[in-house]
């Protein structure tokens, strides 16, 4: 199968999918994951990274591509890439580095959703330590007991940016940011839009379809 990259606005579902593709053999590479686990290792760049954290800097697109390489490099599975490139010039830095390693056979996927529902999940959402997921909105995806997680029994919290106003801001910033990526990658006939608000069950055939193709 071909590798991925999502590119998913907050709440649109791309956690959900990843965690699919996972079970079908995919390694999951979360560059918020990769920075929070050299920052747990405490080495020297774990600690450069927690500091420019701390400050509520960003961390520069060389130190995540540093990093993303170095992933890369000795991966021999398909792979989800899962939030990065987050603007064209790291669109551009990956593409530089896919064309060194000899990476072609992957696919872009967006999942689009409009801001409406996409706020109706986040205010809903609620999270287990264990890192399962749930939104008190859905009776699909409602936790069995009210605020304890199913799997594990722990307590489930909510996110602290899980709130309207910051969770438009958080919206419109990521749709402004994200339309030269979506251009870039149209360009490269790489790109495909996928109707976030259907059945997961048929978000999930769609992926399958591009990523078999």
């Amino acid at each position: 199968m071909k590798s991925v990259i999502f590119i998913a606005p907050p709440a649109a579902g791309k956690g959900t999918h990843s965690k699919r593709l996972e079970s079908l053999g995919y390694m999951h590479i979360s560059t918020g994951d990769m920075l929070r686990e050299e920052i747990k290792k405490d080495t020297p760049l774990g600690k450069e990274i927690e500091n420019i954290i701390s400050k509520g800097n960003l961390v520069s697109d060389e130190l995540v591509h540093g990093l993303i390489r170095n992933c890369l490099t000795n991966i021999k599975m398909p792979f989800i890439l899962d939030g990065y490139p987050r603007t064209l010039s790291q669109a551009e830095m990956l593409d530089n580095l896919f064309q060194e390693l000899g990476i072609t056979n992957y696919e872009v996927i967006y999942l689009d959703i409009n801001l409406e529902e996409a706020m109706k999940r986040a205010l809903g959402r609620l999270s287990c330590s264990c890192g399962e997921t749930y939104n008190i909105y859905d009776d699909k995806f409602k936790p069995q007991k009210e605020g304890i997680c199913d799997k594990c029994g722990r307590v489930l919290v909510k996110r602290s940016d899980d709130n309207e106003e910051s969770f438009k801001v958080r919206f419109e910033s990521f749709i402004t940011n994200t339309k030269p990526i979506k251009e870039y990658y149209e360009r490269k006939n790489k790109l495909h839009c996928i109707e976030a608000m259907q059945e997961n069950e048929k978000i999930t055939e769609r992926i399958k379809e591009i990523l078999n193709d």
